[in-house]
């Protein structure tokens, strides 16, 4: 079976591989601001009809609804509590399953493009325990109780999605089910969007304050993502979505996001005044949303919250959040259009209060001061561009390890792609990982850190600890706590490697008030080799493709 080909980078990838490391990353960073990851359109086709599908699904599940005469007639139901409803536990099942983030070509996803729901159902995956030590629940494999769990909250689920109401009855078994598994494996809660849909869900059980709660939890996702852009990341993330953006194809753009391109690919001042605005603009519709309560301040925030969120979504950056931007513009319309008289936090429930207050303040805030602690979804620090990240180099031949020894339902991203590509392609799409990640902030530093890890980058197959985490865990979406000193660990436990054939280089998000990254190195079998800390400053002096001669 053939699949469309991906746009060629500009340059003989096989040559490419014999090239030194520094080359080789100037030559496709250079790649990825003119051309992005070189995606064939058919992908982002592919991507839209998932969306539709998403959106068919809820209004399958709204016919059950009570009250409902004709489906056919959204304005007559679309906007009522139930539908709201509906969405919430339909797009945290839809998220839980990997259909949605993290879903596709776009991620390293080819065969399959999905497979989160096979993973979390198989014993003996491995998986990400919320606390290690824990007798039986912090075991790092799945046994059948685990898959059993996931099952069951699909059927309780699905049970309440068919039903005629939503009712506290019927969403209780969620509210206890999804922190189990979480427990058990965090990457479910994570996968489900629990810091959202979860937190919406609990507001449900309050049949009298769930509007006020809701509404509160939609604000607090808008205001700590605003929060979260105040550093000095956010830029790159501008020059990069707009270098993979399917629509904003124009040439002349795509270089004016950079300093001087081709040589220096830092922020241009177009891009940060960009990021800038729209950090701005992510501050100030909520507050017009809120002041607003109906009037015209409303349809001014609704209006610039629409663009906000059309924007994004028209990048299609790469871990493809598009249902979830979907249903943040629906939620918007729904509770500031539909709803615009509800009054969030006018909650008479003590408990909810409780719950909110840590969920959307000492969660978030904790996570934004202290991020080693503190998932980058629950500090709902989105699309900032400030992400814990992983390097995993192998030694030779070594990987294929992963394939001998750990039970998993996807193969090593090479391998899935062969089924469609020769060599020399695989090869030039491959090259735009490493690149993905220098561009941003963050990865200037492997460009000091890669060569203290090992001697020679030459004798190692280089795998980003997202594409990694998505074939070992079953999903991956940005958090590189999924794939830290804590899975090495684990595949160490399965795989036995040598010292000096798996090494580990991590570096953690930059902690709100302090400009600095903390990075470790470790080797599978010796453990931790060296770390300390890098300075923001010195990040934003290099390039993405600088060596340790470089500042």
């Amino acid at each position: 079976m053939r699949l469309p080909t991906p746009q060629a980078p500009p340059y003989d990838p096989e040559e490419w591989q014999r090239l030194p490391w520094s080359e080789r990353m100037h030559l496709a960073c250079q790649a990825w601001a003119l051309d992005g990851y070189g995606a064939p359109l058919l992908t982002y086709v592919l991507y839209v009809v998932k969306v539709m599908a998403y959106v068919a699904m809820w209004m399958f599940f709204c016919q059950f609804n009570r009250g409902i005469d004709e489906l056919g007639d959204v304005r007559t139901w679309a906007f009522t509590p139930i539908a709201f409803q509906k969405a919430v536990l339909w797009s945290m099942a839809f998220e839980g399953l990997g259909l949605g983030c993290a879903s596709g070509p776009l991620t390293g996803r080819y065969v399959p493009p999905v497979a989160a729901p096979w993973h979390f159902l198989k014993p003996g995956t491995i998986k990400m325990p919320l606390f290690p030590r824990l007798p039986f629940f912090g075991r790092t494999k799945r046994g059948y109780v685990e898959a059993a769990t996931y099952a069951a909250h699909y059927v309780v689920l699905f049970h309440a999605l068919c039903a005629p109401a939503i009712t506290p009855e019927l969403v209780l078994p969620t509210v206890v089910l999804l922190p189990l598994l979480g427990v058990m494996d965090k990457t479910i809660f994570l996968a489900a969007r629990g810091e959202h849909y979860f937190s919406m869900t609990v507001c449900f059980l309050f049949a009298d304050d769930w509007l006020s709660g809701a509404m509160a939890v939609q604000l607090a996702i808008w205001i700590w993502a605003a929060v979260s852009k105040l550093t000095s990341h956010f830029p790159t993330v501008i020059g990069v979505m707009t270098s993979n953006s399917p629509v904003l194809r124009w040439q002349k753009l795509r270089r004016a996001m950079y300093r001087h391109f081709p040589d220096d690919l830092r922020p241009s001042r177009l891009a940060s005044v960009m990021a800038h605005g729209g950090t701005l603009l992510e501050f100030t519709f909520p507050v017009l949303l809120v002041v607003g309560r109906g009037g015209a301040l409303t349809m001014l925030g609704l209006g610039l919250m629409l663009l906000f969120h059309i924007y994004i979504t028209s990048h299609f950056p790469m871990a493809v959040p598009i249902e979830w931007n979907v249903m943040v513009v629906y939620s918007g319309f729904f509770f500031f259009g539909a709803q615009a008289t509800a009054i969030p936090l006018h909650i008479g429930s003590p408990v909810l209060l409780a719950y909110l207050a840590l969920a959307l303040v000492v969660v978030p805030a904790a996570g934004n001061i202290a991020p080693k602690w503190v998932s980058f979804l629950l500090s709902m620090r989105y699309y900032a561009g400030n992400w814990a990240y992983s390097v995993w180099l192998f030694r030779g031949d070594s990987d294929t390890k992963l394939d001998e020894h750990i039970v998993k339902i996807s193969p090593l991203p090479n391998d899935q792609l062969r089924r469609f590509y020769d060599e020399k392609t695989i090869a030039g799409l491959m090259s735009k990982i490493p690149a993905f990640r220098a561009m941003h902030l963050h990865g200037r530093a492997l460009g000091l850190l890669l060569p203290r890890a090992v001697e020679d980058l030459d004798e190692y197959h280089y795998y980003d600890g997202e594409i990694l985490a998505g074939v070992v865990i079953g999903y991956n979406f940005g958090d590189g706590h999924l794939h830290d000193r804590r899975l090495l660990q684990s595949v160490q436990a399965e795989c036995h490697f040598a010292p000096g054939e798996l090494r580990h280089v991590f570096v953690e998000s930059q902690p709100l008030f302090r400009r600095r990254l903390h990075w470790q190195i470790r080797d599978a079998a010796d453990g931790l080799l060296e770390e300390g800390h890098i300075s923001v400053n010195t990040l934003l002096a290099r390039q993405p493709y600088d060596s340790p001669a470089h500042p």
